[in-house]
């Protein structure tokens, strides 16, 4: 994707609408070979993830435009080229893999797994942890998912979820209110070339975390 950071920064310092006309040609053609890549990084991760060759970079991409209804910063575009994949399409409560392209290097980067979830799938996924301890702990704990994604995204509970104790076994992993995680990259990454094939083998990574959070979110129990 060349070209395409150095058109955020100027969007990060030019963040309005008239600059942003003047520039929509340079706009329209970075947004074209982002879906084309997206394409290419789908065809890749299908080879793995069969379900995901029924999607599209175009379905998977999200839009430029920021929602400023609700947020005092009312900037009219992103900073950044994103979308989610995932079997289930873009907009689904289900783990999904997730990238940023983005000029902020704290948020560029590759995700994946499960953001945002209500409290009825927080009880659901903690009781499968607890049932299924040494599967989730041999998951978390490959060296592979260690190596490219430490630790968990996403906020905390201060204290035990409601129903369970202090001193369980499982406490840290039951304090999680979300459960994802984060590979940051460097403008690099993206820059090259055949960026969508090293970004599928390293989506590939989460593919066992993936699946078992989807599993446990549809099993009955």
């Amino acid at each position: 994707m060349k070209g395409l950071y150095e058109f955020l920064d100027r969007v990060a310092v030019n963040n309005n609408r008239p600059w942003f006309a003047e520039h929509r040609r340079e706009y329209d053609e970075l947004r074209a070979r982002w879906i084309e890549d997206l394409d290419k990084l789908i065809a890749c991760m299908s080879v793995w993830e069969p379900g995901m060759a029924t999607q599209s970079g175009r379905s998977a991409a999200y839009r430029f435009y920021r929602d400023t209804r609700f947020s005092p910063d009312k900037s009219p575009f992103k900073t950044y080229f994103s979308a989610a994949l995932s079997p289930f399409g873009r907009k689904t409560e289900m783990a999904a893999y997730y990238l940023q392209v983005d000029s902020r290097p704290e948020e560029n980067g590759l995700y994946g797994g499960l953001y945002c979830l209500d409290a009825p799938m927080l009880a659901k996924m903690r009781k499968a942890i607890v049932d299924n301890i040494e599967e989730f702990e041999e998951i978390i704990n490959a060296p592979a998912l260690l190596g490219h994604y430490p630790g968990w995204l996403g906020e905390v509970l201060k204290t035990a979820p409601k129903g369970w104790l202090k001193d369980h076994p499982q406490i840290e992993l039951l304090r999680l209110k979300c459960y994802g995680k984060f590979q940051r990259c460097d403008r690099r990454y993206f820059e090259s070339e055949r960026w969508y094939e090293r970004a599928s083998e390293d989506f590939r990574i989460l593919k066992p975390l993936i699946d078992f959070l989807n599993y446990s979110l549809t099993e009955d129990i």
